[in-house]
């Protein structure tokens, strides 16, 4: 990406005036914010349950004219999600991008209010409470893993927006007239940069790909023509899908400040400094060949009849 400069700064697009905090009360003892982080945590959570229990509803998508579970078990697999959800995302965090920091402030740990819950940290959580759940109810795993991931870009679509809303994980500079000027002296002001520095709005940028594009083509490949026959084809493409848009789209995004105070301005965990991986990609890479050792392994196989 182009560094920006004045020239183009007619192009690029100021902040609008948002708010991470949706609404707040103040009485006396009484203080909560409602903020626009967990609203779309909650809200795609909904989403997904909803997208699960409709697909549920036409037993002719899943093998042997079967749904793999019921409404009330579905009930039940959201508080285990929930719960992989929260302890996964928050821990990824701790322990993938921030393990200094917590390590001296280990009170910080709990605030999951403030922000700051890895994607692949979170997905581990929920593969482990799945995996407990499904062996408990006699489920099958795969026909699980599907209707999981028909579920996961809802949430993914509106936490990448909420991100966008809190104004972080901001892109690198840019001159592209979509650039954002995002609000904080850390986003406006960059090196090799004079007056204010626009960035890839890089969240928006994984709200349609992860978001829209792959829960589009999950919804399409499940309801209308019949994925849910060849167990595992879904999962596939979600984690394959989810490893190709994160590692495409981290080479916009901005590093975390330590690794540009280091001289490492990609955020380079593995690999060269110039060419190597960046942690979200590192942790990509795997969900990309899995994703695909799935799909490959599905299509080898008859679809299951009706």
């Amino acid at each position: 990406a182009g560094l920006c400069d004045e020239r183009r700064m007619i192009a690029a697009i100021h902040f609008p005036a948002l708010s991470p905090e949706i609404f707040s009360i103040d009485i006396g003892p009484i203080q909560f914010a409602l903020r626009w982080y967990a609203l779309a945590y909650i809200a795609g959570i909904v989403i997904g349950w909803m997208l699960i229990a409709r697909a549920l509803r036409r037993p002719e998508l899943w093998p042997m004219d079967k749904a793999p579970m019921s409404k009330e078990q579905l009930d039940d697999l959201l508080t285990w999600a929930i719960i992989g959800i929260i302890l996964g995302g928050r821990l990824g965090y701790v322990l993938f991008y921030r393990p200094d920091y917590y390590v001296q402030n280990p009170g910080e740990i709990l605030k999951i209010w403030e922000g700051g819950m890895a994607f692949h940290g979170g997905f581990l959580g929920v593969v482990v409470a799945a995996a407990i759940w499904a062996r408990r109810n006699g489920v099958p795993m795969l026909q699980l893993a599907d209707a999981l991931a028909l579920a996961a870009p809802a949430g993914l679509l509106l936490g990448r927006i909420s991100n966008f809303i809190n104004a972080e994980l901001w892109g690198r500079p840019t001159d592209a007239p979509w650039g954002v000027i995002f609000p904080g002296e850390a986003a406006q002001f960059c090196p090799s940069v004079e007056g204010l520095c626009a960035r890839h709005p890089s969240q928006l940028y994984e709200a349609g790909l992860e978001g829209l594009l792959l829960g589009g083509a999950l919804i399409f490949l499940i309801f209308f023509r019949n994925w849910l026959k060849r167990p595992g084809a879904s999962l596939g493409l979600f984690l394959a899908g989810y490893g190709a848009a994160r590692m495409f789209v981290e080479i916009f995004r901005q590093a975390d400040a330590q690794f540009i105070a280091a001289g490492n301005p990609r955020g380079v965990v593995f690999g060269p400094v110039d060419y190597g991986l960046s942690m979200g990609q590192l942790l990509s890479l795997p969900m990309l060949l899995l994703g695909l050792f799935f799909l490959v392994r599905a299509f080898r196989r008859p679809a299951n009849p009706s």
